[in-house]
């Protein structure tokens, strides 16, 4: 009979994730993880495999968890629709000039691995999709209340604001100012088709 785990895999995978967020897949050893979970490398392996296999676990964590919290951000009434637009895409401009903020494990991890990784770049695409169709749904609720152009594509607003938003993270790392990226959120949303009522 296998003996019950002595350890709350919750914990172990947050710990391993924020190991992974802080030096990326290839600068993490299975020794960095168990270091910080507080598990052998032994148990590490009979619980969740390799350390490629550890890191799909807690990739596939992560995009489920971002496609909801974009969703939950932007989900609501039609009346306050673009106004919940506004709110988070110049929220994230304010976090990605923070010197603190660490960047998106989504992103890292597409930009590190999705070249040579299948299941990476299957699961990063199918979580970019998530995002922006939680994205189109907020634009469709603006459509409803007049905000939008009940005329335009909002599959495609939504796309464009997707790469608005990993844009404004890839030049927040670069240094750049939070006037700098709360200029570009807001020219983005001052582009979006209106509507003319």
């Amino acid at each position: 009979m296998a003996r019950p785990r002595e350890f709350d895999e919750v914990d172990v995978l947050t710990a391993a994730r924020d190991q992974f967020w802080t030096t990326g897949f290839a600068g993490t050893s299975m020794d960095a993880i168990a270091s910080a979970t507080g598990l052998g490398k032994g148990s590490l392996y009979g619980a969740f495999g390799g350390k490629r296999e550890l890191f799909h676990r807690v990739f596939d964590d992560h995009c489920s968890a971002a496609i909801c919290s974009v969703s939950r951000q932007l989900g609501g009434d039609d009346e306050q629709a673009f106004e919940r637009l506004a709110a988070y895409l110049l929220a994230h401009a304010t976090a990605c000039a923070e010197p603190s903020h660490r960047g998106c494990l989504l992103a890292k991890g597409t930009a590190e691995l999705a070249g040579h990784d299948e299941v990476v770049a299957a699961r990063s695409l199918e979580a970019l999709e998530g995002i922006q169709r939680a994205i189109a749904a907020d634009l469709e609720a603006c459509q409803r209340n007049g905000d939008i152009d009940p005329a335009a594509d909002a599959q495609q607003l939504a796309g464009l604001l997707l790469t608005v938003h990993r844009g404004l993270e890839a030049l927040g790392k670069a240094g750049a100012e939070e006037s700098t990226l709360r200029g570009i959120a807001e020219t983005a949303l001052a582009g979006l088709p209106r509507s003319s009522r």
